[in-house]
């Protein structure tokens, strides 16, 4: 080979390895920051190069086009991860791309406490931050078609409790889909290991008298025995009598205080005036209050009242139950069942 053809194959070799060799030092050369820490934030369902355009907006020097060749060659281009990310001084482009394919960012988390209703559940996702609120301006029968619920099923009662966390940039009908799918799976767990002989038609009315015990009583102790009243109440033909039931009727116009004007609001959801269960739930139950509507403590109960600590009375007979009014309600104005 002549020395010319030597020296231009050389030239062209290096003029290769060049290229390479500033890729390599690039993937490997500390970013700079806008200022550090740097706090950022990459939407669910971004690609690499669109997780990099986000991240330069918010002050981090970075190609989404090297990166994007970087998550690329390196395999993983699919790993990226959404979620909040804290970016210290002397980061590169190839450790923030490993972090983000094999640790993750931090999520944002909602948390929806046992109880609540469904118009609470609503609220709080309009101020979630992060979250997009991609229900907005469809009503409650075009919210549960989205998220695959039956025809016809009320929203109220149908999302389980719980903590849900999620990467910004995710939507709010994604959130509740799982929440409608936790419950669903809860549910049919609990009726499926229902207690024998139970006065329930099926787990729609399962999920209504647990959202009621719900309300009732927060006290574990106390919840297979509020159920136990329930259950003995509907075996017997007796109104269910649950000031709950009543709140809920009332909406609105409830002033945080039941009044005996009240217990004669025209709904079907008080159960002062309509025997047996309200249509459907009246709150979103959690797991506890769930089994305890399928696992009722055995008695034969058919009162109680709230002793003003949390707990509740339990009578068997009306004059029982009196006794215990007069003890712990009537100096206090409430109502008992």
């Amino acid at each position: 080979m002549r020395p010319k053809t030597r020296w231009i194959l050389r030239l062209l070799a290096v003029a290769l390895l060049l290229p390479v060799l500033s890729f390599g030092w690039w993937a490997q050369h500390p970013m700079r920051l806008r200022h550090a820490p740097l706090e950022l934030s990459v939407r669910s369902g971004s690609g690499a190069r669109a997780a990099a355009q986000q991240m330069r907006a918010q002050g981090l020097a970075l190609s989404p086009a090297l990166f994007a060749l970087l998550a690329r060659l390196s395999g993983q281009a699919t790993r990226l991860q959404a979620g909040n990310y804290q970016i210290d001084a002397g980061t590169s482009p190839w450790q923030l791309l490993q972090r983000m394919a094999r640790v993750g960012g931090t999520l944002l988390s909602l948390t929806v406490p046992e109880g609540w209703t469904y118009a609470q559940v609503r609220a709080a996702l309009r101020h979630a931050p992060g979250l997009v609120d991609d229900a907005s301006g469809l009503d409650d029968a075009q919210i549960m078609q989205r998220i695959g619920a039956p025809p016809g099923l009320p929203a109220e009662g149908w999302f389980f409790p719980d903590t849900y966390r999620y990467a910004p940039g995710s939507s709010a009908l994604a959130l509740l889909r799982r929440g409608y799918h936790a419950m669903q799976r809860q549910l049919q767990q609990a009726w499926a290991g229902r207690a024998p002989g139970l006065p329930l038609r099926d787990p729609e009315q399962a999920l209504t008298l647990a959202s009621m015990i719900e309300r009732e009583t927060a006290r574990a102790q106390d919840r297979p025995q509020v159920a136990a009243v329930f259950v003995n109440r509907l075996r017997a033909g007796m109104p269910l009598q649950s000031d709950p039931t009543v709140v809920y009727a009332l909406g609105a116009r409830y002033d945080g205080r039941l009044h005996r004007r009240d217990m004669q609001v025209d709904s079907p959801y008080n159960t002062y005036l309509h025997a047996g269960l309200p249509p459907s739930p009246i709150a979103l139950p959690g797991a506890a209050a769930l089994h305890a509507a399928l696992h009722p403590a055995s008695s034969d109960a058919l009162y109680f009242v709230a002793r003003g600590d949390g707990s509740s009375a339990f009578s068997v007979t009306l004059r029982q139950h009196d006794a215990a009014v007069d003890r712990y309600l009537v100096r206090q104005g409430d109502h008992a069942r």
